[in-house]
């Protein structure tokens, strides 16, 4: 990749390899020496030519060293991962400090900039909430809600969080739990343990696929909260966080969620909703400075309530 106009650098870095690292790959001492930074982004940037040992370009990762070699590191910002502007978006803050910010998303709020929202989304207000977040990647977005699904989404304010929340997500003890109203009358609680991957033919979905064709582990459990004619109120709690899992899950057992127009299919026997009936209800996490295991929670939005109102015939 040709360093354009689109990056950006730091001033660098001086460091010495300790001299009982001899033997050990160049990413893994980096990754001891800048633990704010993840091996995956120390990697990517000796790679691009920022990382120098004994004033050379080292653009190999596992690169042995011997040991009290002098490096010079420069931080490498890739500009067009952050949108041009921010801008004055209300926020539903539930929580803030110095390291986490926890959001109460609404539907219809785009977290991050893509084709055809390239501003009004959550990225834009949250540079706009915190200006020093834009030294983050991604404004300090770990995970992502859709679109039209709303509730609980945390965010890193600082490049150390940010670090250690990717670890917790890809470790899987951060804990998320959703509300949701499924199409059709479930039986029982349950669980869905099948891979998901870009769908084979619709390129804009996603699917259950085998491992076998590019399909990531995804796990999702469910519990009955209530029962109707027609639908199904339900409680998920999610083990991985693949994109679109819960729908795709609940759809690949013939439970679509109610109001999903990707997913699911036209049934007269349900009632209307303009999105999908998905609010992520519980967020858990251990907060990344001072090691305590945190928990948010929010009701679910108006829309889902009036929903469950009028299955109960209120």
């Amino acid at each position: 990749m040709e360093n354009s106009g689109d990056y950006s650098r730091t001033e660098p870095l001086k460091l010495t390899v300790p001299d009982a690292s001899y033997g050990r790959r160049l990413d893994q001492i980096l990754a001891e020496a800048l633990p704010q930074h993840s091996r995956n982004r120390l990697q990517t940037w000796v790679r691009e030519g920022c990382v120098l040992v004994e004033g050379k370009v080292e653009n190999e990762p596992k690169r042995k060293m011997l040991g009290g070699e002098r490096l010079l590191v420069t931080e490498l910002h890739d500009a067009r991962t952050l949108p041009e502007q921010p801008e004055d978006i209300p926020l539903n803050v539930v929580f803030e400090d110095e390291t986490l910010l926890v959001i109460n998303k609404p539907a219809g709020l785009v977290v991050h900039p893509g084709s055809g929202n390239w501003s009004g989304t959550l990225m834009n207000a949250l540079l706009h909430h915190v200006p020093g977040i834009s030294a983050v990647p991604r404004a300090g977005i770990v995970h992502r809600l859709d679109k039209e699904t709303s509730g609980l989404l945390v965010v890193a304010k600082t490049l150390e969080a940010q670090t250690d929340l990717v670890r917790q997500l890809q470790a899987r003890t951060v804990r998320r739990v959703y509300l949701a109203i499924a199409a059709g009358a479930m039986m029982t609680g349950g669980g869905v343990d099948s891979p998901i991957g870009r769908h084979p033919v619709q390129r804009v979905k996603m699917a259950v696929v085998p491992e076998s064709r590019g399909g990531k582990p995804a796990m999702t459990w469910f519990r009955i909260m209530e029962k109707f004619a027609y639908c199904t109120y339900i409680e998920c709690s999610l083990e991985t966080g693949r994109t679109h899992q819960i729908r795709v899950h609940l759809a690949s057992i013939n439970h679509p969620l109610v109001g999903d127009q990707v997913y699911g299919k036209a049934n007269p026997k349900l009632p209307a909703f303009p999105r999908q009936a998905l609010h992520a209800t519980r967020l858990g996490l251990v907060h990344p400075l001072t090691g305590l295991k945190m928990q948010w929670e929010v009701p679910m939005p108006e829309d889902m309530r009036n929903l469950l109102d009028s299955l109960r015939g209120g």
